[in-house]
């Protein structure tokens, strides 16, 4: 027994020896984990440049970008993140002086991409908000876009091969969910049921296929 004792406290011994405690843990950094800098303006403002040459941007969505890295860095370090959101503010701004942020063109070019893609007004809208675009600059640039709902639901159709687009065995059994499919991209029910009910041989729909 007195062995077996022996056995049982060594055993327990030499777990509590290789655990360390809690403190120590929580300071070891996992191994193998890149070591990261202390945020500088120096280093955010080329993270922001490359970030810009590969993607377009609003300014808000490059404020969320350079926010995570800061964030990454800063809990690496055990430093609270928000003692660098100077940083990210004049980085942001810089961006802007230089012209490499400019959430107008930037929305503009994302309805255009967008239009032709067959994506509604609600959706494109959506889609900008979440990219951090002022509601008043996003609702400006729809309201010059010249593509309607109508030509971007036949776009939609026809690379969904709905509607008009469907081979025409299939085309009533397919009317109800092919409707469904054009309101859930955020089309109205009234434009969606024109381009789901219009007859495929018309020339709206032909003009359709050949702007594509």
């Amino acid at each position: 027994m007195e062995q077996d004792g022996n056995k049982i406290s060594g055993t327990f011994g030499s777990v509590g020896i290789g655990q360390g405690s809690s403190q120590e843990r929580r300071a070891r950094k996992p191994s193998g984990q890149k070591r990261l800098k202390l945020p500088a303006e120096d280093r955010l403002t080329r993270s922001a440049i490359h970030y810009l040459d590969r993607y377009g941007s609003s300014s808000e969505n490059l404020r969320r970008v350079l926010s995570r890295k800061v964030d990454r860095a800063a809990r690496f370090h055990d430093k609270d993140p928000a003692d660098f959101s100077g940083l990210i503010d004049a980085v942001v701004e810089k961006c802007i002086r230089s012209g490499m942020v400019n959430d107008q063109a930037f929305a503009e070019a994302k309805v255009a991409a967008d239009r032709r893609r067959g994506r509604s007004q609600r959706q494109i809208a959506m889609r900008l908000r979440s990219k951090g675009v002022a509601a008043d600059t996003v609702a400006g640039v729809l309201e010059r876009d010249e593509t309607s709902d109508l030509e971007a639901a036949r776009i939609a159709a026809r690379k969904k091969r709905i509607g008009a687009w469907r081979p025409e065995p299939s085309r009533k059994d397919h009317r109800d969910r092919d409707l469904a499919a054009l309101c859930r991209a955020g089309f109205s029910y009234q434009t969606a049921r024109c381009v789901i009910d219009e007859d495929p041989d018309s020339d709206d729909s032909s003009a359709a296929d050949e702007t594509q």
